[in-house]
């Protein structure tokens, strides 16, 4: 059974059509789970992204700057992912284990990366994902379950 996979992602349209063509064309995986292309069935957001995301193998979570915050007290703007990019990415990180390997955060250009999941796989794709398909196979590979078993 080839792996299935979940892209978490924000306003950067690029970047998740060419993740998506590299799951599926790269790896030769299932096509992944985009949340917004998948059929509501009568269900809220929160129970569909939950049904959705417990049938998964892998996660990638694209961190692109597609907000800005102010810190209190400066005038200092800061980059930082959707909302529900962050919300989505502590889920599974709890769900399937921030020290699995099973989520891979691929970050862009200058965006406020959390300071408290340490441990997770980053990986910059500030040059494309094809620049950096390697990195990503060798860390989806190294957690395959034929590997997992020997």
């Amino acid at each position: 059974r080839t792996p299935s996979s979940f892209i978490v992602h924000g306003h950067d349209e690029g970047a998740l059509m060419q993740l998506k063509d590299y799951i599926q064309n790269t790896l030769n995986w299932q096509e992944p789970i985009v949340l917004r292309d998948q059929s509501n069935a009568g269900k809220t957001i929160i129970e569909k992204f939950e049904d959705f995301a417990l049938r998964v193998d892998y996660v990638f979570v694209l961190l692109t700057p597609d907000d800005t915050a102010i810190a209190d007290g400066t005038n200092e703007e800061k980059r930082r992912s959707r909302q529900n990019v962050v919300f989505e990415m502590g889920f599974f990180c709890g769900s399937l284990g921030r020290r699995s390997g099973r989520v891979l955060l691929l970050h862009k250009g200058a965006v406020e990366l959390p300071s408290d999941i340490a441990g997770v796989v980053w990986i910059d794709i500030s040059s494309g994902i094809k620049a950096v398909g390697e990195e990503i196979r060798k860390e989806v590979t190294a957690l395959s379950p034929e590997r997992r078993r020997a």
